[in-house]
């Protein structure tokens, strides 16, 4: 067997940010099933309007970019962004003055 080994260059993050309207009831509504609907194909919220998805590998990463393209409300600005493990790894990240670990993936996987 073949296995590609996983590294922090393959590995891909999924970020989902957007600005969605909450004025009306429906408007509400609707920004409610995008929440829970890309919580349901595994994002994770990293704020309340960016949500965050762990990929083991670019062909993973597009299949989930096109579920969350199928469900984009009418109305609102969404953003999606893919970027690798490593360039994740950057990202410095604070709860008030108190500097955090970044997000770890829920499970990694270790290939020999």
């Amino acid at each position: 067997m073949n296995f590609e080994r996983l590294n922090a260059y393959r590995v891909m993050w999924i970020l989902v940010m957007f600005d969605l309207p909450t004025e009306t009831k429906k408007e509400r509504k609707v920004a409610a099933h995008f929440r829970k609907s890309i919580l349901a194909d595994g994002f994770s919220m990293f704020q309340f309007s960016m949500y965050l998805r762990h990929c083991s590998s670019k062909e993973n990463a597009e299949v989930h970019i096109k579920r969350v393209k199928k469900i984009l409300p009418e109305k609102g600005h969404i953003g999606i962004l893919c970027i690798t493990d490593k360039q994740f790894g950057m990202m410095e990240i604070f709860f008030g003055s108190a500097k955090a670990k970044p997000p770890q993936p829920v499970q990694q996987l270790e290939l020999f």
